[in-house]
């Protein structure tokens, strides 16, 4: 139990007191987030701008500049996202409803992953670290989550597939990284994601059995 703990805590031996609660802030807020993002809550995006607002500054000490684009692009996307969802139609005055990808969404997304490897792959190769294996994880991962989150911006439910993906994939490089409560973070969003995708499948299921009435 001691060598555990001892594991568990070992991230914060560098650590100052305010990091410690800028790190545990960031998670509740990013817990918050997910949850209203699971229950189809518009209050998803003042929560995650305050989360990815603190992680940007943490992923930065933890030189995962992955990481570090993925909540930078995250926290633009929230003011976006924010903005769709408050949004209302002008023939019906409905707000964006959930819906199922396009051609055109999958053309999108694969645009939008591309520019992502890329862009994240120069910027390790400018601080000279793309010869580490995890920086190529790292890329990969945000891929997925540049799309995830545009797709749940746009209120497609194949956003919870991609983010989960990423999240699965995150965990071990954050427990490899010291950032043990933030892996520990990332099973629970995991969990949630699970739970999020099935609440939006029953909406989707109820919207369409209303219009096919």
């Amino acid at each position: 139990m001691t060598a555990f703990t001892d594991f568990l805590f070992s991230q914060f031996s560098g650590y100052t007191p305010l990091l410690v609660v800028i790190e545990v802030t960031a998670i509740l807020f990013g817990l918050l987030s997910v949850i209203f993002s699971a229950r189809n809550n518009i209050l998803v995006y003042p929560a995650g701008l305050v989360s990815t607002g603190l992680y940007i500054y943490l992923m930065y000490r933890a030189d995962l500049y992955g990481d570090l684009i993925i909540n930078g692009y995250y926290f633009y996307m929230s003011i976006y996202g924010w903005l769709l969802w408050s949004r209302r139609d002008r023939q019906d005055n409905s707000r964006l409803k959930i819906t199922t990808v396009t051609i055109k969404d999958n053309i999108k997304s694969g645009v939008i992953f591309t520019v992502s490897v890329i862009f994240v792959s120069g910027v390790y190769i400018f601080f000279d670290m793309f010869s580490f294996w995890w920086a190529y994880v790292d890329t990969f991962i945000t891929g997925l989550f540049f799309i995830g989150m545009w797709l749940l911006a746009k209120r497609k439910i194949e956003n919870w597939a991609y983010l989960i993906a990423g999240d699965i994939i995150a965990i071990p490089l954050f427990f490899y990284k010291g950032l043990i409560f933030t892996g520990f973070y990332y099973i629970v969003l995991t969990s949630i994601a699970f739970y999020g995708y099935n609440v939006w499948k029953r909406i989707l299921r109820s919207e369409k059995q209303i219009h096919s009435a």
